[in-house]
């Protein structure tokens, strides 16, 4: 300060003099590249000399190093000439005209980013936001539900996604909630809610790709999930009792299929057998009666031959048949003989007694009785004489 010349002539209480604080800087400036210094007001300073060459070489180096850049895999590197795109370059090490001729902007593609509709999760994950205005939605049927789902995606364009879309997030929520309100819109409310929650998020996975590739954003939808789908919590108890009430009414049916199921199989089992039955009786009279006619018919020709003895056969079979369901026993006493036999044992299993079971049955002993002796011998003389008119 005592080398300044003006330092004499400054107020020590006022403000620096400007002329002269660029006087200086002049100097160190004029013997930084060796001028003399000297103003015309004292012995000019000693001259020092600076290689500028040099110094211009390191300053070009370093602003050829800063334009060396590296793109990661799976990323892709934009450069713009003067803001304009004039090449994309693929992962590794790469080089590009410095600042402020060329820019580069490397984007990852492979990022997986994530949008939320409906909903905002707090940081850490500790709670979850409703956005009534995202969640809320009209289905077919006129009802109101809250539907809250999430969008993953990345990209498949970086030109599109750079220069289309400039903000890649805001648009991707408008249309995930503009597709999955039209979907929601066409379906009907118990549709949205149970079992077609799968099957709408796989339409608006298509409906916002294909609107997406419409504006070329170059976004690229990865995945869909429904988080959350309910109706409003105004009517959530009312909607509770009906849904209740369409438990019971399937419970109930599927009760009365059940009894259905159990009853209709054997009524149609009853039946089956009962026509099975039907058909078997009508085969057995039908095949009885055909063979009553044929004997009849048999019976007739014999007859048509010999008429009396014919007549005689059918008597006695006639009577055969009526006297072997009866257990009485017809003697004729009119015969002298004294022998007489009578089968007690059939007599007793025809009236289903026996003489073990029956004590106060006596059993017969055979007598001499003539009268059945005689009876036995003319029964036997007048088969011997039907068989020889027979012959």
């Amino acid at each position: 300060m005592a080398n300044d010349p003006g330092w004499g002539n400054r107020n020590n209480d006022g403000p620096p003099d400007l002329d002269e604080v660029f006087r200086q800087f002049s100097r160190k400036l004029n013997g930084l590249f060796g001028k003399s210094g000297n103003d015309g007001g004292g012995p000019a300073p000693e001259s020092r000399t600076i290689p500028v060459l040099p110094v211009l070489g390191l300053i070009a180096v370093i602003w050829f190093a800063t334009g060396f850049y590296i793109v990661d895999q799976g990323s892709r590197g934009v450069v713009l000439r003067f803001g304009k795109h004039v090449e994309t370059t693929m992962p590794g090490p790469r080089w590009h005209l410095p600042y402020p001729v060329e820019s580069v902007t490397v984007v990852n593609m492979e990022q997986v980013r994530t949008i939320e509709v409906g909903y905002r999760s707090a940081e850490g994950g500790a709670g979850r936001g409703r956005e009534l205005r995202e969640s809320l939605m009209l289905t077919d049927d006129e009802n109101i539900i809250d539907l809250q789902f999430a969008v993953q995606y990345n990209l498949k364009n970086v030109e599109e996604a750079l220069f289309n879309n400039r903000f890649a997030e805001e648009s991707v929520r408008g249309i995930a909630e503009t597709a999955i309100r039209e979907i929601v819109g066409k379906s009907k409310m118990d549709f949205a809610l149970y079992e077609g929650r799968e099957e709408i998020a796989v339409l608006a996975k298509q409906l916002m790709q294909e609107i997406l590739d419409r504006y070329s954003t170059g976004v690229n939808v990865v995945n869909v999930t429904m988080q959350n789908a309910q109706p409003p919590e105004q009517v959530q108890a009312a909607f509770d009792d009906a849904v209740k009430a369409g438990q019971d009414l399937e419970r109930q049916k599927n009760e009365g299929y059940a009894y259905a199921n159990d009853v209709i199989p054997r009524a149609r089992g009853t039946a089956s057998r009962l026509l099975e039955e039907a058909a078997g009786y009508k085969l057995r009279v039908e095949n009885e009666a055909k063979g009553n006619a044929s004997r009849f018919e048999q019976v007739l020709a014999q007859y048509q031959r010999a008429p009396e003895v014919t007549r005689q056969r059918l008597y006695l079979d006639a009577q055969e048949q009526i006297m072997s369901s009866v257990s009485k026993v017809v003697v004729d006493q009119k015969g002298n003989n004294s022998l007489l036999y009578l089968p007690l044992d059939k007599l007793l299993s025809a009236s289903g007694a026996s003489p073990a079971a029956n004590p106060n049955v006596q059993p017969v002993v055979p007598s001499t009785v003539p009268e059945l002796d005689t009876n036995i011998q003319r029964s036997r003389d007048s088969f011997r004489s039907r068989d020889r008119e027979s012959r």
